[in-house]
């Protein structure tokens, strides 16, 4: 497996540390900890479980050295510790913790600098960065569903970001592919293990996720309001929650506006609609008379290579739609650098083989499948990783605006409930 060597694992875990701080930075001490809610940590707790990632794994389980705090196991052990029951633990001040993590980075990065190469620490420490940079979009996420002031981590806007819109199929021709990751390719999850043949039928998947003027036709169609456009667990979902849009939107005298942070803005007509969940995504899908992709239609879409014949080349395999070259801002949104999401039509730098648009950032796409293991799972070290939530949840694709550029790639998974329309997550459709 290749891994980068131990000086770009310091600049990785040092970038991942400034955005942790940068997210939290401008919050009172309420804010740190924040109301009691099912979908999100205190964030005093969670950038403390963060550093004891890092500590966990490499210093500890690894290396075998003693815990930075006698408490941390008490205080930052997400397994062991109930979510409801994190508001509750007797977490250090916020100085304190910012010590505590201090103290774990220099431990992390003295190993890195001076102690003879080792692979699996390596490996360890580019899984606590990874994790580092999942927790950083879950704490822009939490800003996002409490209403705080937007992060300092955005850029000047770009015209290249208000592009309009981008309808229309791409058709992808049939054939056998290689689902998940190569044994090759450097750093993956378990859940991504390993690269398998699939058959696949010829679909038609659009160029470009569904936009906020797209799904807006649904709402003002009463799509809310029509129980034979969901399923029966959405419906009763619809309905518990009370809601006639997606959840940050409200109806103004001239026209849409959005939550964004703490500010009610215009809805951008051409930006890719998020904050929907899977409910919300089936139900526009039948009013539309289109369906989600599978993963396996996805990953054929975004990684796929077409042969002369018509047919899907099954030894070419993408790590990016565009290619191999890393993520730029020329051909993803990425890294919270729009602070939103941007025109679907945007970016055709980064367009698929076959013509798909933004399949990597923008907006997490819900897929029609239930988040399982490929054929020969095992679980990597870190156990509760993706077994606990496998059968519970729905597969995700392709990042959101403000996933990190150095996680994300065609092979990865992410997983939520059905229910979940706090996270960055949006979705395009299939021709039924």
């Amino acid at each position: 497996m290749h891994l980068p060597e131990p000086g770009d694992l310091i600049a990785q875990m040092e970038d991942a540390r400034t955005r942790t701080l940068t997210l939290i930075r401008g919050l009172d001490a309420e804010q740190l900890m924040g109301p009691r809610l099912p979908i999100v940590n205190p964030l005093r707790w969670e950038i403390g479980h963060a550093a004891y990632f890092h500590e966990y794994w490499v210093l500890r389980q690894h290396l075998g050295e003693a815990p930075e705090r006698p408490d941390v196991d008490r205080l930052y052990d997400s397994i062991g510790i109930h979510h409801d029951t994190r508001w509750d633990l007797p977490l250090p001040p916020l100085q304190a913790t910012l010590a505590y993590m201090d103290g774990v980075m220099e431990r992390v990065r003295h190993h890195l600098e001076h102690d003879a190469p080792d692979p699996r620490r390596d490996y360890l420490a580019q899984y606590a960065v990874f994790h580092e940079d999942m927790h950083t979009e879950a704490f822009t996420y939490t800003r996002q569903t409490l209403a705080y002031p937007p992060p300092a981590i955005g850029v000047a806007a770009d015209s290249a970001w208000r592009a309009g819109g981008l309808r229309g199929d791409a058709e992808v021709p049939g054939g056998s592919f290689l689902l998940g990751a190569p044994q090759d390719e450097g750093f993956v999850f378990d859940n991504e293990k390993w690269a398998h043949p699939v058959e696949v039928a010829p679909f038609r998947i659009a160029r470009a996720a569904v936009s906020n003027a797209e799904f807006a036709d649904f709402v003002e169609d009463g799509g809310y309001r029509r129980p034979e456009l969901w399923d029966e667990e959405g419906w009763a979902w619809r309905r518990a929650a009370g809601l006639e849009h997606p959840v940050y939107w409200r109806r103004q005298t001239d026209g849409w506006e959005w939550r964004h942070f703490d500010r009610w803005e215009p809805l951008p007509p051409h930006a890719a609609v998020i904050h929907v969940n899977w409910y919300e995504a089936r139900a526009w899908c039948r009013w539309a008379g289109r369906r989600l992709p599978t993963e396996v239609e996805w990953e054929v879409a975004a990684a796929g290579e077409p042969d002369a014949g018509g047919t899907i080349l099954a030894a070419v395999k993408r790590r990016y739609p565009w290619g191999d070259s890393p993520p730029d801002p020329a051909r993803a949104n990425l890294d919270g650098r729009a602070l939103g999401t941007i025109d679907v039509g945007a970016l055709p730098a980064g367009d698929s083989a076959f013509g798909c648009r933004q399949m990597i950032g923008n907006v997490w796409e819900w897929t029609d499948t239930a988040f399982g293991p490929y054929p020969g799972f095992t679980p990597d070290m870190y156990r509760d990783y993706s077994m606990p939530l496998f059968g519970q949840t729905r597969v995700l694709r392709g990042g959101g605006w403000a996933t990190r550029s150095r996680l994300i790639r065609n092979t990865w998974r992410n997983y939520y409930g059905p229910d979940r329309n706090d996270v960055f997550a949006g979705f395009r459709t299939c021709a039924a």
